[in-house]
Protein backbone atom coordinates (compact mmCIF):
# COMPACT_ATOMS: atom_id res chain seq x y z
CA UNK A 1 0.00 0.00 0.00
CA UNK A 2 2.79 2.41 0.93
CA UNK A 3 4.61 1.61 -2.31
CA UNK A 4 1.46 2.39 -4.27
CA UNK A 5 1.11 5.80 -2.61
CA UNK A 6 4.81 6.58 -3.15
CA UNK A 7 4.45 5.70 -6.82
CA UNK A 8 1.27 7.80 -7.08
CA UNK A 9 2.01 10.89 -4.99
CA UNK A 10 -0.95 12.68 -6.53
CA UNK A 11 -3.10 10.39 -4.39
CA UNK A 12 -1.28 11.51 -1.24
CA UNK A 13 -1.90 15.18 -2.12
CA UNK A 14 -5.54 14.40 -2.89
CA UNK A 15 -5.95 12.77 0.52
CA UNK A 16 -4.28 15.77 2.19
CA UNK A 17 -6.58 18.11 0.28
CA UNK A 18 -9.75 16.29 1.39
CA UNK A 19 -8.54 16.06 5.00
CA UNK A 20 -7.94 19.83 4.97
CA UNK A 21 -11.41 20.47 3.54
CA UNK A 22 -13.01 18.24 6.18
CA UNK A 23 -11.08 20.02 8.94
CA UNK A 24 -12.19 23.37 7.50
CA UNK A 25 -15.79 22.40 8.19
CA UNK A 26 -15.04 22.59 11.91
CA UNK A 27 -13.16 25.91 11.83
CA UNK A 28 -14.91 28.04 9.22
CA UNK A 29 -12.20 30.70 9.00
CA UNK A 30 -10.80 29.63 5.58
CA UNK A 31 -7.31 29.12 7.02
CA UNK A 32 -7.19 25.36 6.44
CA UNK A 33 -8.79 25.83 3.02
CA UNK A 34 -5.58 27.54 1.94
CA UNK A 35 -3.64 24.34 2.65
CA UNK A 36 -6.21 22.43 0.58
CA UNK A 37 -5.60 24.86 -2.30
CA UNK A 38 -1.85 24.25 -1.97
CA UNK A 39 -2.48 20.49 -2.04
CA UNK A 40 -4.61 20.87 -5.18
CA UNK A 41 -1.73 22.62 -6.95
CA UNK A 42 0.64 19.92 -5.65
CA UNK A 43 -1.61 17.28 -7.27
CA UNK A 44 -1.01 18.93 -10.64
CA UNK A 45 2.74 19.19 -10.03
CA UNK A 46 2.84 15.56 -8.93
CA UNK A 47 1.11 14.46 -12.14
CA UNK A 48 3.88 16.28 -14.03
CA UNK A 49 6.36 13.86 -12.44
CA UNK A 50 8.55 16.29 -10.50
CA UNK A 51 10.44 15.11 -7.37
CA UNK A 52 8.66 14.94 -4.03
CA UNK A 53 10.70 17.74 -2.45
CA UNK A 54 9.64 20.10 -5.25
CA UNK A 55 6.01 19.09 -4.64
CA UNK A 56 6.38 19.96 -0.95
CA UNK A 57 7.91 23.35 -1.80
CA UNK A 58 5.12 24.07 -4.30
CA UNK A 59 2.52 23.05 -1.70
CA UNK A 60 4.07 25.34 0.94
CA UNK A 61 4.44 28.32 -1.39
CA UNK A 62 0.91 27.98 -2.78
CA UNK A 63 -0.52 27.58 0.72
CA UNK A 64 1.20 30.76 1.92
CA UNK A 65 0.12 32.65 -1.19
CA UNK A 66 -3.45 31.46 -0.66
CA UNK A 67 -3.38 32.69 2.94
CA UNK A 68 -2.06 36.03 1.77
CA UNK A 69 -4.12 36.52 -1.43
CA UNK A 70 -7.26 34.35 -1.35
CA UNK A 71 -8.24 34.11 2.33
CA UNK A 72 -8.88 37.86 2.81
CA UNK A 73 -11.19 37.90 -0.21
CA UNK A 74 -13.08 34.83 1.02
CA UNK A 75 -13.55 36.39 4.46
CA UNK A 76 -14.68 39.68 2.94
CA UNK A 77 -17.22 37.88 0.75
CA UNK A 78 -18.48 35.86 3.73
CA UNK A 79 -18.96 38.92 5.95
CA UNK A 80 -20.31 41.23 3.24
CA UNK A 81 -23.08 43.39 4.68
CA UNK A 82 -22.38 42.20 8.22
CA UNK A 83 -22.22 45.71 9.66
CA UNK A 84 -25.82 46.59 8.83
CA UNK A 85 -27.30 43.12 9.32
CA UNK A 86 -29.58 42.88 12.35
CA UNK A 87 -29.73 39.72 14.35
CA UNK A 88 -31.52 38.16 17.29
CA UNK A 89 -34.38 40.21 18.71
CA UNK A 90 -33.49 43.34 16.70
CA UNK A 91 -34.42 41.44 13.54
CA UNK A 92 -38.03 41.27 14.78
CA UNK A 93 -38.67 44.98 14.15
CA UNK A 94 -40.85 45.33 11.08
CA UNK A 95 -42.01 41.69 11.17
CA UNK A 96 -45.69 40.79 11.09
CA UNK A 97 -47.23 38.40 13.58
CA UNK A 98 -50.52 37.33 15.11
CA UNK A 99 -51.85 38.17 18.54
CA UNK A 100 -52.29 34.92 20.50
CA UNK A 101 -53.33 36.56 23.78
CA UNK A 102 -55.21 39.86 23.60
CA UNK A 103 -53.32 43.03 24.37
CA UNK A 104 -55.09 45.45 26.71
CA UNK A 105 -54.22 49.07 27.40
CA UNK A 106 -53.11 48.22 30.94
CA UNK A 107 -52.01 44.61 30.43
CA UNK A 108 -49.54 43.15 27.91
CA UNK A 109 -50.48 40.18 25.76
CA UNK A 110 -48.56 37.84 23.49
CA UNK A 111 -47.73 37.91 19.79
CA UNK A 112 -46.58 34.94 17.74
CA UNK A 113 -43.92 35.68 15.12
CA UNK A 114 -42.27 32.86 13.14
CA UNK A 115 -43.40 30.30 15.70
CA UNK A 116 -42.07 32.21 18.72
CA UNK A 117 -44.28 33.98 21.25
CA UNK A 118 -43.25 37.43 22.46
CA UNK A 119 -44.74 39.52 25.25
CA UNK A 120 -46.30 42.53 23.54
CA UNK A 121 -47.72 45.97 24.29
CA UNK A 122 -49.91 47.99 21.97
CA UNK A 123 -48.46 51.14 20.49
CA UNK A 124 -49.83 54.21 22.34
CA UNK A 125 -51.67 51.89 24.75
CA UNK A 126 -54.08 50.56 22.13
CA UNK A 127 -56.11 47.39 22.70
CA UNK A 128 -55.65 44.60 20.16
CA UNK A 129 -57.84 41.50 20.08
CA UNK A 130 -56.65 37.92 19.82
CA UNK A 131 -56.22 36.69 16.24
CA UNK A 132 -55.44 40.10 14.74
CA UNK A 133 -52.34 40.65 12.63
CA UNK A 134 -49.85 43.14 14.00
CA UNK A 135 -46.52 44.64 13.05
CA UNK A 136 -43.65 44.96 15.51
CA UNK A 137 -42.53 48.59 15.67
CA UNK A 138 -40.01 48.47 18.52
CA UNK A 139 -38.73 46.41 21.39
CA UNK A 140 -37.58 47.01 24.93
CA UNK A 141 -35.63 44.04 26.26
CA UNK A 142 -37.92 41.06 25.68
CA UNK A 143 -41.16 43.05 25.30
CA UNK A 144 -42.16 44.17 21.80
CA UNK A 145 -44.43 47.08 20.89
CA UNK A 146 -46.91 46.35 18.11
CA UNK A 147 -49.47 48.17 15.96
CA UNK A 148 -52.27 47.00 13.68
CA UNK A 149 -51.23 45.99 10.18
CA UNK A 150 -52.67 48.41 7.63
Amino acid sequence: MLNYILENLWLLWTIIMFICLILELSSGDFFITCFAIGALVAVGVSLAGVPFWVQVVVWAVCSVLSIWLIRPRLLKALHRGGEERESNADALIGRVGEVVESIEADKPGYVKVDGDCWRALGENGETIAEGERVKIVSRNSIVVTVCHVS
